[in-house]
């Protein structure tokens, strides 16, 4: 062995040198399972899930109260009183003030409104057409009965049939294709 070769050997050693202390001195990434116990122990601790308590059944939704989108009765006898006075006076006017049904009375007859000339599938997206425009399902859009607004959901669209929603109650139509 030349003295060069001997050199690079000897410098090569003293460089390793930092590493191995430095490799001495580190600790293995995963430690032995006495020590991870506790860790788990705490992960498990938190990671639990805890059972929610159970609404009270006579909650009211915030989001969606009940008789809301129903007249007041204030105006709803107003509208009485203004009519008495009308018939009264001579003046003969025939205006239905009626007090709103149920959510399913309300969407039945709100359904039967509705009469979509037909539906269409479009890129893979079912579409129902009312007076030459397309709805998706979801779209929502507002419907009128005797004064009053409601907003109705369109939830489904088949081939011959679509469904509208209305505050939970949904309803299943035809659809009558116009030739």
């Amino acid at each position: 062995m030349n003295l060069r070769t001997l050199l690079i050997l000897v410098a090569a050693g003293f460089a390793a040198l930092p590493l191995r202390a430095i490799a001495a001195r580190s600790s293995p990434e995963v430690h032995p399972p006495q020590r991870r116990a506790a860790a788990v122990a705490l992960a498990e601790q938190i990671a639990k899930i805890l059972p929610v308590a159970p609404l009270p059944g006579d909650m009211v939704s915030p989001f969606a109260p009940p008789d809301f989108d129903k007249p007041d009765p204030a105006e709803l006898q107003a509208a009485l009183l203004a009519a008495q006075r009308s018939a009264a006076s001579g003046a003969v006017q025939k205006k239905s003030v009626s007090i709103a049904a149920g959510d399913r009375e309300t969407l039945e007859k709100l359904a039967a409104q509705i009469q979509p000339s037909g539906a269409m599938q479009m890129r893979g997206i079912q579409r129902l057409l009312i007076n030459g425009k397309a709805f998706e399902v979801g779209t929502r859009f507002t419907a009128t009965y005797n004064n009053l607004d409601y907003e109705l959901e369109l939830s489904a669209i088949d081939r011959t049939t679509f469904t509208l929603r209305y505050r939970g109650e949904e309803i299943t139509r035809p659809i009558k294709t116009v030739r």
